[in-house]
């Protein structure tokens, strides 16, 4: 059985959903090499997405309006987690919906990234680092066996992200319904950093679910399509760990 805590990579991924059976295409099967480099071209469209919103976002300050970017972070948001949704429901359509999610994604992201680094100076290089440092060397672990994809470790994994979104989940419902919600998720003290601690090291340790997922959707031939659904859901994995590497080191610096 095949078990992902990303929401795009499940263990029926690979499943017909019509027949319940693995869905196989030996004349044009999914690759590491094409998934690799599917998931370079999603990066690529996300760096552009962001690029320009960073761009617009530095115009805006200096027209002293910074909330002409919002439309650009609420369009990425939402448009960004339509289009997953649909991705993850017809994922035979990944080769449209991914780059059009990693280019919403990426004007998300920008805005974001330069309010972050307008209050901490800094902080975006620092965090786009140890982003790709730790998918990095989670993928060598992976590779080397030091670090075993057991069902338990799954089980563990998937548990623990499921918890965490509830939670988020809960934390936006109080705020909704004017309450003051779960402060520590938000603010700089010892629990807050702790808590961001955890949570970049459940999304870290989701890469390597995902490394295992990819790795068995190539053994096992799924068709040429899945490259692109891979990809994406990867892309999924960093965008979630960039944010939450973001969160950590502006707790981090506010303490300074």
């Amino acid at each position: 059985m095949m078990r992902s805590g990303n929401p795009a990579l499940k263990e029926s991924t690979f499943l017909d959903l019509g027949t319940g059976t693995l869905v196989r295409n030996d004349a044009g099967a999914m690759s590491l090499n094409g998934t690799v480099n599917k998931t370079a071209l999603l990066l690529v469209l996300t760096l552009a997405g962001a690029l320009f919103t960073w761009s617009q976002f530095s115009a805006a300050m200096a027209a002293g309006n910074p909330g002409a970017v919002m439309p650009y972070v609420w369009g990425g948001a939402i448009g960004g987690f339509v289009v997953a949704l649909v991705t993850v429901f017809r994922k035979e359509w990944a080769m449209y919906t991914a780059p059009l999610y990693a280019v919403l994604e990426g004007l998300f992201l920008g805005a974001v990234s330069a309010m972050f680094e307008l209050r901490f100076p800094g902080i975006v290089m620092q965090a786009v680092g140890l982003t790709f440092g730790t998918m990095a060397a989670l993928l060598m672990a992976y590779r080397s066996g030091l670090i075993k994809v057991t069902e338990n470790f799954k089980l563990g994994i998937v548990a623990a992200t499921g918890g965490i979104a509830l939670l988020y989940l809960v934390n936006i419902g109080m705020r909704l319904f004017g309450f003051e919600g779960m402060a520590f998720i938000h603010e700089g003290s010892l629990l807050g950093i702790a808590f961001s601690g955890f949570v970049v090291v459940i999304a870290a340790l989701n890469l390597v679910l995902d490394f295992d997922f990819i790795e068995t959707g190539v053994e096992q031939g799924a068709p040429k399509y899945m490259e692109w659904y891979a990809a994406f859901g990867l892309l999924v994995t960093l965008v979630w760990l960039y944010l939450e590497m973001l969160r950590l080191l502006s707790k981090l610096q506010s303490r300074n």
